[in-house]
C-alpha cells in the first residue's frame, strides 16, 4: 500500500489514478509535440495535407506548452481542459483533410480515430479533477438582464446632442484653416 502526504500528492486530485493519468497526458503531449515539430514535413506527406508544415509547427509547439503545464502545476485541471480545446481543433484541422483528392484519406482517419481516443481520455480525466478540484469554479454569473447603459436605454437617447467637445480636443487656434468665419476672406487671383 503506498502513502500519500500532502507532499506528494499534488492540488486537485483526490486519488493517485488520476494524477498519475494527468501526468500521463503531460508526457504524452510533450512526445506528440517534439515529433510535430521535428518531422511536420513528413506528417504532412503521410496525411495528404502539404503545404499545413507550418500549422503542424504550430500545433506542435502547442502541445509541449500544455504538457509542461500540466506537469509543472499544482493542479492541472486548466491545462487538461486546455488539451481537450487542443483536440478539437485537431480533429477540425483534420477533417478539412478529408475534402478534395486526398490520395492518403484512409490515414488521416485513422489520425482521427487516435485523436478521437486521446480525446476521450482527455475529457474523461478533465471531468475528474473537475470533481475532485478542492476549488470548485464560481458558478456562471448571468447578465442577460443588463443594457450597459447606467441610467437606462431612455435617457441615453438624445445624450450625444448635448457633448460638448472639450477643450483640449479643438484644434488650436493657429492649426485652423483660414476659411473659419472670424478670419478675413481673401480672394483669389484669376489668371
Amino acid at each position: 500500500m503506498r502513502y500519500e502526504t500532502e507532499r506528494t500528492r499534488r492540488r486537485g486530485q483526490a486519488d493517485t489514478a488520476t494524477d498519475t493519468l494527468a501526468r500521463g497526458l503531460g508526457v504524452f503531449s510533450i512526445a506528440l509535440g517534439i515529433a510535430e515539430v521535428v518531422a511536420p514535413r513528413a506528417l504532412a506527406r503521410a496525411l495528404g495535407m502539404k503545404g499545413q508544415e507550418g500549422v503542424i509547427v504550430g500545433y506542435g509547439v502547442r502541445e509541449i506548452a500544455t504538457g509542461v503545464g500540466i506537469l509543472a502545476s499544482k493542479d492541472p485541471t486548466p491545462w487538461i481542459w486546455g488539451r481537450v480545446a487542443g483536440d478539437g481543433l485537431d480533429l477540425a484541422t483534420l477533417a478539412t483533410a478529408l475534402e478534395g483528392p486526398n490520395p492518403n484519406k484512409g490515414n488521416v482517419g485513422i489520425a482521427m480515430a487516435a485523436v478521437a481516443g486521446v480525446t476521450a481520455l482527455d475529457v474523461y480525466c478533465a471531468q475528474t479533477l473537475s470533481r475532485e478540484s478542492p476549488h470548485p469554479l464560481p458558478p456562471m454569473q448571468d447578465y442577460s438582464d443588463r443594457t450597459g447603459y447606467p441610467r437606462g436605454l431612455e435617457q441615453a437617447r438624445g445624450a450625444a446632442r448635448d457633448f460638448a467637445v472639450p477643450g483640449d480636443f479643438r484644434t488650436p487656434e493657429a492649426l485652423r484653416p483660414y476659411t473659419q468665419p472670424n478670419l478675413p476672406q481673401h480672394p483669389m487671383p484669376s489668371m
